[in-house]
């Protein structure tokens, strides 16, 4: 303890002059550093007006994939469910029946898609877990909304539309997405 109390009497201070009680330079420290802001770029945007750039590995909105003639990419395999570390996504799947053919590539199509975006975590890995490039992660905002239930978004929601009915809105769906090469 008396040590202590010797430290304290060691790192007595000094008494601070009349010009330094007054706080005048750091008046004057705060003033200059505002005025140099004035003139500095704002980084506000006017976010319905202007829209920002987005980096190359931005994630946002998940989207079920089609392919050329319309048909959706998903077989049902549950690898990104699997993948997925927040558990987000569920699916159920069931077997095309005849003349569905126009409607999936594969025997097995997902009946049941659904994604909870309010424990996705936006990581990506069940884009990198699907073998068939059937999802993906837009460019596109997570909306806001008042209720939770409008958060959970079914396989209808998350369809890119079709390029042969809608070929602006798929190109739009696409954004900018590098395409992937079809193997012959």
């Amino acid at each position: 303890m008396q040590a202590l109390t010797n430290r304290v009497k060691q790192v007595e201070r000094k008494p601070m002059s009349f010009f330094e009680r007054m706080y005048l330079p750091a008046i004057f420290k705060g003033m200059i550093i505002t005025f140099m802001h004035i003139f500095k770029k704002k980084p506000t945007i006017n976010y319905p007006e202007v829209k920002r750039p987005f980096s190359p590995v931005f994630r946002g909105l998940h989207v079920l994939n089609r392919d050329e003639a319309g048909r959706e990419n998903c077989t049902a395999c549950g690898l990104c469910a699997v993948a997925c570390p927040a558990e987000a996504i569920t699916m159920e799947a069931a077997e095309r029946k005849a003349g569905e053919e126009n409607l999936y590539r594969e025997e097995k199509y997902a009946a049941k898609y659904e994604i909870n975006m309010l424990r996705c975590i936006f990581c990506g890995l069940c884009e990198e877990a699907c073998p068939k490039d059937a999802i993906y992660l837009s460019e596109t905002f997570a909306p806001a909304d008042y209720q939770r239930k409008q958060f959970i978004y079914n396989k209808d929601e998350l369809l890119i539309p079709h390029p042969i009915e809608n070929p602006d809105a798929y190109t739009k769906a696409l954004g900018n997405r590098v395409k992937p090469e079809v193997k012959s």
